[in-house]
């Protein structure tokens, strides 16, 4: 599993006007099972993605796609970690 840690780096104005693209982006990979959950850091100076992929390299080949990486509205770093422990619930999905 994946860590992509979004870093804005422009006003917020400037990034809310990609917003509805950025959401479009999230959502084909939600439909691809490979992001497991998004969201909004608090305060606002960023965003967290879980994601499920082979390798960094698959993760930062689709991350060029959105639209705050295309328009360099934010700044983005990749941790991969091993999920030693997840929900029961999630088995499943994680592919173990």
């Amino acid at each position: 599993m994946f860590v992509i840690d979004l870093n804005y780096i422009v006003p917020l104005e400037e990034l809310d006007t990609h917003m509805a693209d950025h959401v479009k982006y999230l959502r084909k990979y939600y439909k691809k099972n490979v992001f497991v959950a998004s969201g909004r850091k608090v305060p606002r100076t960023g965003g967290i993605i879980l994601a499920l992929a082979d390798s960094k390299e698959a993760v930062e080949k689709l991350i060029k796609e959105d639209p705050f990486y295309k328009h360099k509205l934010a700044e983005f770093t990749v941790t991969e970690f091993l999920t030693s422990q997840y929900h029961p619930d999630l088995k499943e999905f994680l592919g173990y």
